[in-house]
């Protein structure tokens, strides 16, 4: 009589994620260091978990042009452009009477 092996299944992998930019979460915190070298030669990098695109790392002047940030430089050029340069925005105010306390 012959015996039947019965082999224990494989567990599945998940295919790594060979397109360019792209990169598996527990990839991307081994190889950290390369990721932010990618991101500034090449551009911005995903960042996926579960298949799906979950972060995407750029550099940090990109985000500040996305984010319009209004520092220095910018934030002058805004008021410049402003319909409202040269009126005067401060409040008037009149003196208030003082009353006499009679003691």
């Amino acid at each position: 009589m012959q015996q039947k092996m019965s082999k224990t299944p494989r567990p599945r992998r998940r295919p790594r994620d060979r397109r360019p930019g792209r990169w598996l979460l527990q990839d991307a915190k081994a190889r950290f260091s390369e990721v932010v070298r990618r991101v500034r030669a090449e551009g911005p990098q995903h960042v996926t978990v579960h298949g799906r695109d979950e972060v995407v790392i750029i550099a940090a002047e990109e985000f500040r042009r996305l984010k319009g940030d209004l520092s220095g430089e910018a934030l002058v050029a805004v008021m410049r452009a402003s319909p409202y340069r040269g009126i005067d925005i401060e409040p008037r105010r009149s003196r208030t009477p003082v009353r006499d306390v009679a003691l």
